[in-house]
């Protein structure tokens, strides 16, 4: 039976519904959430622009930085992609060792990485 959002702990099933939120709000290819060391989340999409190109995680991350983050409790990117980029998890190491759910667009988680 796959892992869908419905079977994970209550906070991590959030950040996915966010994620998944954040994508199909704005029509994207990724959506990423972020829930850091207080309990805050920071939702994000990808960024493509001709002279910008971030992952919805590393706006993610990024935004919870620069609202005083100093570290990662969990993070979930929303992705038809099967596994994040390397970048994606650099940026989530940088704060500490928090999971990283990936899931499809339905919820399903398709991965955990640390």
């Amino acid at each position: 039976m796959p892992v869908t959002e419905t079977t994970l702990d209550p906070e991590d099933s959030k950040i996915i519904t966010l994620a998944r939120a954040a994508r199909a709000r704005n029509g994207t290819t990724q959506g990423a959430a972020v829930r850091d060391e207080t309990g805050r989340t920071y939702t994000a999409t990808n960024v493509d622009l001709p002279s910008l190109k971030l992952s919805a995680v590393q706006v993610a991350v990024a935004m919870a930085v620069s609202s005083g983050a100093v570290s990662l409790e969990a993070a979930a990117l929303v992705s038809q992609e099967e596994e994040p980029g390397e970048q994606d998890l650099a940026a989530i190491e940088d704060l500490g060792n928090a999971i990283l759910f990936m899931a499809d667009a339905d919820g399903t988680v398709k991965g955990r990485y640390i």
